[in-house]
Parts: C-alpha cells; structure tokens; sequence
C-alpha cells in the first residue's frame, strides 16, 4: 500500500470567508488541516480568511468580488495569466506536496495533470453536478480517485469513484425555534436558472390564489451572465402582487446562513438530482422542514419530502401540505428528519473520510 500523504495541495476557486457562493470552503480548510502536515492552497480569488499556520494560500490573482471582464479579448488574456501562473505554481511548489486534491473544477486537472503524472504526484478530484462530457472523462483519467456526494452525479460513473459525506459544519447550526416565522419558506441559493426560483415564484402564486397565507425570503447572489434572469423573476413576483409576502435579498457569506435558516419553517431546493446541495443538510440541522428535487435526499429522508423540479403545481400542494400542519407537528416531523439526514454528514467525518481515501 502507497504512504499516505502528509503534505497536500489543494487546488480551489476561492478562498473568502465572505464570498457569498463558496466561503463555506474556509471551514473545510480548517478541518483538513487536523489531518495533514503540510497544506499549500492555489486559488483563483483569495479573500479574508483565518486559517491555521500549516496552510499556505497562493492566488492567481482574480480579485474577490470581481465581474467579468467585458471585452471577450481582455478575459482571453486573463485566461492566459492565470494559467501560466498556476502552472508555475504547481511547478514551484513541487517539493513541498505529495498529493494534489482539486475540488469542483475539472479544467485545473486538465491543465495540470500531465506535470502531475510526470512528477509522480496523485490526483483527486472533487466533483459532484449531473452535467458532465469528455473534458469530465479527461480529468477522472487523470485522477487516482473521484469524489462526489450523490448517487446521480456525472462522475458517479467511474470505476474510482468513492460517494463522500458532505462535510456539513454541523455545530454552526441550531434548530433553536424561538426566531421562527410562523408559514415561512426559504430559498437559499445561487440565483440562477439551474437553481429553477422562478419555478418557485410559480408555485407560490398558486398558493396564493388558494388563499394560503405564507412568508417567503429569497437569498441568493447572481453571476453577471444571470441579471437579465434575476430581473426577469423579479419582474414576475411584481405582476403575481406578492407584496410584503415575498422578499428578496442578495446573497450572503456561509457565515450568515445559520441565523438565515433558523428563522424559517420550511426550506425549498428545486435543483436536479446530482448536484445534492450542502444548503439541504443545513437547513436541516437548523430544524426546517426541508423540500427537495433531490432523489439522494428522499432516499434518506423519505417520498413525502421530495418535490418535482419542474411543475409548479405540484410544488404548490406540497407547499400547502406542510404549511397546513400544526406548529408541533412541524416540528416533531423536522427533528425526526435531521436526524436521519445528518447520520455521517458533518464536517468532522469528511475530513477524516478524505484522509483515509488519500
């Protein structure tokens, strides 16, 4: 059997604890931290962050925050720099790793992966979506192992591919109910079509004409390329006269989401199977009463939980079911179900899977 390895480089879009997509990674560095001797961080943003002294981040440079760039020539170029200056890194930084784990982004395996071969470095890759194609097939060539959290990912397919927990902090979390909104519903996610909130804007207009009273929080940032959907959605909850019964608000960092999740009664995730968001299993442990498309969820959590991703109508009855039950029996139902979900999930037991798969 090889070593296992004590020094890890660790390739990652972002490094921020306020970045409102993925500054739940810090806490994720925190953790890998316990588990290895050594760990260099190459990141394409790089933020505010907190992190032990054996972890070293290095940036390639993009600014946190930052839009893309409008000419199609000048982010070519960007392309380029960041590109020549990861490479130089993964070269520089030669000697002090052993082995390379490359979390969601596929192209930093294909970019690297010959010199990783070359120098004899193990690869593995963290990379869990439905969607996937030959550029996906190219990068799990390269890797010694493939990680995922469902069952319906693209990746699941391969032959060395391990199901993982999804390395949920479960201790930020509180399923205190004394903040709770009486018939309120959550949306918590990136706002883009792939995440489907007009569908949900749909659903909550019917349950309006059936005169169901309800109080729902949209949070969610938008990439540049989704403005014009983000408007197009806003403009529908307008014309459906929602008025104080829907809000909308922007995205916010991991560190604002237990205090956003324990304020509500239900949680609403429309994404396809495959991508099983880690915001499903924090709603969760925060006491809501959770609503999925995803089928690994219902898998753990039962039939009862799992919505459609694309009929408005049946996302509305279920809506309606639950907002119906009584406050106690909400809650007897959300706390039997965080039980059931969480059971291997948290932060503490990924981190200790991933050292032993490495």
């Amino acid at each position: 059997m090889e070593n296992k390895p004590q020094r890890l480089l660790i390739v990652t879009q972002v490094v921020d604890i306020q970045d409102p997509y993925l500054s739940f990674f810090h806490g994720w560095l925190i953790e890998f931290a316990k588990h290895f001797e050594h760990i260099e961080v190459v990141c394409l943003k790089e933020g505010t962050h907190s992190l032990p002294s054996n972890v070293h981040v290095h940036s390639l440079g993009k600014p946190s925050y930052a839009e893309a760039s409008e000419g199609r020539g000048e982010r070519m170029l960007l392309r380029l720099r960041y590109t020549a200056k990861f490479l130089v890194l993964i070269w520089r930084l030669r000697h002090s790793y052993d082995a390379v784990f490359v979390h969601m982004n596929q192209e930093y395996v294909l970019l690297g992966g010959w010199l990783w071969k070359i120098l004899g470095k193990r690869m593995y890759l963290w990379r869990n979506h439905y969607a996937g194609g030959p550029l996906t097939d190219a990068a799990a060539w390269f890797a010694t192992k493939v990680f995922c959290t469902s069952r319906y990912s693209y990746t699941a397919k391969y032959r060395q591919t391990v199901i993982m927990p999804l390395g949920i902090d479960t201790q930020s979390f509180s399923s205190d109910t004394s903040s709770r909104i009486p018939g309120s519903v959550l949306f918590f996610a990136r706002f883009a079509p792939a995440k489907k909130p007009h569908l949900l804007i749909e659903a909550l207009g019917l349950l309006q004409k059936s005169n169901v009273p309800f109080k729902a929080s949209f949070f969610g940032a938008t990439l540049p390329a989704d403005a014009a959907y983000r408007a197009q959605v806003l403009r529908r909850a307008e014309e459906l006269g929602f008025g104080n019964s829907a809000v909308f608000h922007e995205g916010v960092p991991h560190s604002a989401a237990p205090g956003i999740f324990s304020n509500h009664e239900i949680y609403i995730n429309l994404s396809s199977s495959g991508t099983y968001d880690k915001t499903i299993f924090e709603a969760a442990a925060s006491g809501c009463i959770v609503l999925a498309s995803s089928r690994d969820y219902a898998a753990l959590a039962g039939e009862r939980f799992l919505v459609p991703d694309d009929n408005a109508q049946a996302i509305k009855e279920k809506l309606r079911e639950f907002l119906m039950l009584p406050d106690a029996e909400c809650r007897a139902i959300a706390s039997k179900t965080s039980e059931l979900v969480l059971k291997g999930q948290n932060l503490q037991a990924l981190a200790e899977r991933l050292a032993a798969e490495l």
